[in-house]
């Protein structure tokens, strides 16, 4: 029944955006930061919790208000001789979609039928802490990981994941963003839902289309 209900969901946005006014999307290449993050993009390869090849290519977008807050984050840790690394930021809604049909768990994936998620809106970073030479600095677990050691409250971090995991969540917290409980390496830009979901193609994106149609 889900199932069917997403597929309702994103056929009515495909059916209605002819009809609604296109508006600018905002998003921006990470890599317009400077120093540019590092990027590990495993949704452009098989080497992701889903097995499937979600993106086209790799390249990481994300509102240019989250790029300006992470142009902060990363100058500030330039300071300490550490970088940022980022893995994902703005997702399709119907990558988001797809995700969720592999792991209907909103501990982990935002079910699009409720708030049609955060990564949607270019608003929703993940990342981790990399040294001068690009090395990631230890955390709890890897990326993508979906156990309890994931979990901001879990106490099984060493000493080291602890203190790599509060470091990268007070500098980003001090910028302006808010961390994901069940996930050391997601945060949110404060004032993520005032931010429109979105559905643009990341081959339009690459094309250099400003603007979108609206998600119903």
């Amino acid at each position: 029944m889900k199932k069917c209900l997403l597929i309702l969901l994103l056929g009515v946005a495909g059916a209605s955006a002819g009809d609604s006014p296109e508006t600018a999307h905002g998003l921006v290449r990470a890599e317009s930061i400077y120093p540019p993050p590092l990027e590990e993009v495993r949704y452009a390869t098989t080497y992701n919790f889903t097995g499937h090849v979600l993106y086209p290519y790799p390249a990481v977008f994300l509102h240019k208000d989250a790029a300006d807050a992470l142009q902060k984050v990363q100058e500030e840790l330039g300071t300490q001789g550490l970088g940022l690394k980022i893995y994902d930021g703005y997702r399709p809604l119907s990558v988001q979609a797809r995700m969720w049909q592999i792991v209907p768990d909103e501990r982990y994936v935002s079910d699009p039928l409720k708030s049609k998620g955060k990564h949607t809106r270019g608003t929703a970073v993940d990342v981790t802490l990399v040294d001068h030479m690009g090395n990631e600095l230890r955390m709890p677990t890897t990326y993508d990981d979906f156990t309890e050691k994931a979990h901001r409250t879990s106490d099984k971090w060493t000493g080291e994941e602890r203190a790599n995991s509060l470091r990268l969540e007070a500098v980003m917290k001090k910028h302006g963003f808010v961390p994901f409980q069940y996930e050391w390496w997601h945060f949110d830009l404060e004032g993520w839902e005032k931010y429109p979901p979105m559905d643009i193609s990341f081959e339009d994106l690459a094309r250099g289309v400003l603007t979108t149609n609206p998600v119903p």
